[in-house]
């Protein structure tokens, strides 16, 4: 099996569960790559059992055969990666060196297990969907795609903003707030649960629509299928606004006309046995725990 292991800064905290990576993997022989700004900070201080190669970027799927990418971090690394694959299909496993995270599944204590499984086969993927921002103004570059959500904020002024939504060209509402989310099923358990959004699972087949801040309490925020496309105009005192991709922003304005639909490609997520997304929202929220008295 041919890896790449992604990941965008070395830490010296980090250094025993990076080395035991190395490690499992000259021991399972896997072919290994390692993108290369981050293999140019660890070489220093990580042995290598087997030589490994370098990858640069997303050019290089067009050459090699790559079966896997492994992320080293949270869940932000993931995002980056997700970038750099582009629509080129490869699986993702998520190792967490991170705190809180939904989508690096895999926590150091059990990178052994998981690396045995990997060599095995024993392992299934999981499609997630992505957003796509359409924009009469180019923003965003060639990625304007997101795999957790899309928002629009106010940023220059303590002023609320107005986002008029319309659901496929039909009038929605006029959010007074201090902005609005749009999220993946992916991205539910992310900003948007923090705003008061419910949790979705992956799959489901929809967008959550979050008000950030309503100025109107009976403002909810509201499950929509994907198939929709969801468009907007803003209004506000300051002449400028803040749009999020992710953990990517751009600056906006009221004559930026844009719409969210759902993206023509998804990524996958390596899925490993007794691994669920039940289990994770047990286990990072601290579901079925009585807390009280630790």
């Amino acid at each position: 099996m041919q890896v790449v292991i992604y990941s965008q800064v070395y830490k010296e905290s980090d250094r025993e569960p990076v080395q035991e990576l190395f490690n499992l993997l000259a021991a399972e022989n896997f072919s290994t790559y390692v993108y290369g700004p981050y293999l140019e900070q660890i070489r220093p201080h990580i042995r290598f059992l087997r030589d490994v190669g370098v990858f640069e970027s997303h050019l290089d799927f067009r050459i090699k055969k790559f079966d896997m990418l492994i992320t080293l971090g949270g869940d932000g690394t993931i995002l980056n990666a997700m970038l750099t694959i582009k629509d080129y299909k490869i699986p993702i496993l998520g190792i967490n060196l991170g705190r809180l995270g939904f989508l690096a599944r895999v926590e150091k204590s059990k990178m052994s297990e998981a690396m045995r499984l990997l060599a095995r086969g024993r392992f299934e993927t999981e499609k997630r969907d992505m957003l796509y921002l359409e924009s009469n103004l180019p923003i965003f570059g060639e990625t304007p795609y997101a795999l957790n959500d899309f928002t629009l904020l106010k940023r220059d002024t303590s002023s609320m903003i107005t986002i008029h939504t319309y659901i496929n060209g039909a009038y929605l509402n006029s959010y007074w707030a201090d902005g609005i989310i749009v999220a993946t099923p992916t991205g539910s358990t992310g900003y948007s649960l923090s705003c008061g959004g419910p949790i979705v699972f992956p799959g489901s087949g929809n967008f959550v629509v979050t008000p950030v801040a309503p100025h109107n309490l009976n403002v909810r925020p509201i499950v929509i299928s994907d198939d929709a496309v969801i468009s907007f105009q803003i209004e506000g005192r300051a002449d400028n606004f803040l749009s999020t991709l992710d953990s990517r922003f751009e600056t906006v304005t009221a004559a930026h006309e844009l719409a969210v639909r759902k993206n023509d490609f998804g990524i996958d997520l390596v899925k490993l046995p007794d691994i669920t997304f039940m289990d994770t929202l047990r286990g990072k929220l601290n579901w079925g725990e009585d807390r009280r008295n630790h």
